[in-house]
């Protein structure tokens, strides 16, 4: 079994297409969890037992944890233990974009894929194939390769021109026809560029996206099943974070979502 298909094995259980960011900002965590020992794993603890019969998925972006140094690192590792404990069947993402030279690569793969335990974390084309292998020869972890990201100003490189071809296009190609030798890679294609998004999915098959940029950001969740949903009714993992885990009521906002992307399949 590839990691994709624990992903899809999830999706199919609980029939959901649903990631919850555990984008977890120190700044906008409630203040009664600020008054526990490790408030940032204590608040996660709380949105995973209020989301999680709707995710298919959480993902936790790094950076709000190191930016609390050895204390958020804890916590971070924590809340994987928990997860990993709690809810086996659910599919772990590190969103830390993340690439270098090979040899810094392997530090992050011991890190990331065996200190920490992620299925699978987010990854930026930029320096290469050879320099990514230790990601790629994982053929048990999940490699998310940048492509079509959901930010404003995502075009101002990936919209270059290479060969009548934009940037973005010619990395969904490279990745899927080059890269995905062990069947363990994945594309960040964002909800704000359905019309992109179609076209990935014209070039790349089945393959799975990771869709940023529902919620906060405003992507249209309709257009963007239309458009990036694949032959088998997967292939989409669509992510919420701030929209969710910063609710008055995480648990409704999550199900709200789960819903919505059940009528629209």
């Amino acid at each position: 079994m590839s990691i994709i298909d624990k992903y899809n094995k999830r999706a199919k259980k609980i029939n959901s297409l649903l990631c919850v960011g555990l984008d977890t900002d120190f700044t906008k965590i409630p203040k009664h969890f600020l008054k526990m020992k490790f408030p940032q794993f204590e608040f996660n603890k709380w949105i995973i037992k209020e989301t999680h019969q709707y995710a298919a998925t959480f993902k936790a972006n790094i950076a709000f944890y190191e930016a609390r140094g050895d204390k958020g690192i804890k916590e971070l590792k924590m809340t994987i233990n928990y997860l990993k404990k709690n809810y086996p069947d659910v599919f772990l993402i590190c969103d830390c974009k993340r690439a270098d030279i090979g040899n810094t690569n392997q530090g992050y793969v011991d890190s990331l894929f065996d200190w920490f335990g992620f299925d699978a974390i987010t990854l930026h084309p930029y320096l290469g194939k050879k320099a990514l292998l230790p990601f790629l020869d994982r053929k048990e972890k999940g490699c998310i390769i940048l492509c079509r990201t959901s930010n404003s100003g995502a075009g101002e490189f990936q919209d270059l021109k290479m060969k009548g071809k934009p940037l973005w296009q010619v990395v969904a190609e490279k990745v899927s026809k080059d890269w995905n030798k062990n069947k363990n890679c994945m594309l960040v294609v964002g909800a704000t560029y359905p019309k992109e998004m179609k076209k990935i999915r014209n070039l790349t098959g089945d393959m799975t996206f990771l869709v940023p940029g529902i919620g906060a950001q405003k992507g249209d969740l309709r257009a963007v099943l239309k458009a990036g949903l694949n032959s088998k009714g997967l292939g989409l993992i669509i992510n919420s974070s701030r929209g969710i885990i910063f609710n008055d009521n995480p648990k409704e906002e999550a199900r709200k979502l789960y819903k919505e992307i059940k009528k629209y399949r």
